[in-house]
């Protein structure tokens, strides 16, 4: 089934509608989870638990593309529940390395002035990836979206792992500068 009529399942309220998702979406989602939490049964129950989220938010949300509104929800709720289990048992895996490489590029808060400054965060980094050339956006997005380590990226395109971690440091530094223009740094 399409994502327009799983939508409009949603819209109608239709039990089906998490069943239509689940069978469509569910594969995407769990790769998106499990990039994250790296353990099978938290991924699953993240997964299960972006089917209630959507179910909750759809109506009033209309989302324009359905699978990138899912790995949103299932990728907040993963790092999420990533956050919650973090031990220094456990370690920090993909997750950990990732989130302090973006660190020195992108500040924030939990204050309400840390929330204005978050959306303007978005939307400035969106425009920046948005100018970015190919293949730099997709190795950032694998990165820091997906948290893929730079060996699996360089396998997925076909570099040296060295190349890999030489381009996310460089667009690194971009978004920083870029960031700094725009008076968010």
């Amino acid at each position: 089934m399409e994502g327009g009529k799983i939508l409009e399942l949603f819209y109608a309220r239709s039990e089906q509608a998490i069943r239509e998702t689940e069978t469509k979406y569910g594969a995407y989602c769990y790769s998106v989870a499990i990039h994250i939490l790296e353990n099978w049964q938290d991924a699953q129950e993240c997964v299960s638990d972006t089917w209630l989220s959507a179910w909750n938010s759809i109506p009033p949300q209309r989302p324009r593309v359905f699978s990138a509104f899912l790995a949103r929800i299932t990728r907040n709720l993963a790092i999420d529940r990533w956050r919650e289990s973090r031990t220094a048992k456990r370690g920090g895996g993909e997750v950990k390395y990732a989130l302090d490489e973006l660190s020195g590029c992108i500040p924030g808060g939990e204050s309400p002035e840390g929330e204005v400054l978050r959306r303007e965060l978005l939307a400035s980094v969106s425009a920046f990836l948005g100018r970015l050339p190919e293949p730099e956006r997709s190795v950032f997005l694998c990165r820091y979206w997906y948290f893929d380590s730079a060996e699996d990226i360089a396998a997925n395109f076909g570099f040296s792992s060295g190349k890999v971690r030489s381009m996310l440091h460089r667009t690194r530094k971009k978004l920083q500068n870029h960031l700094k223009e725009e008076g968010l740094l």
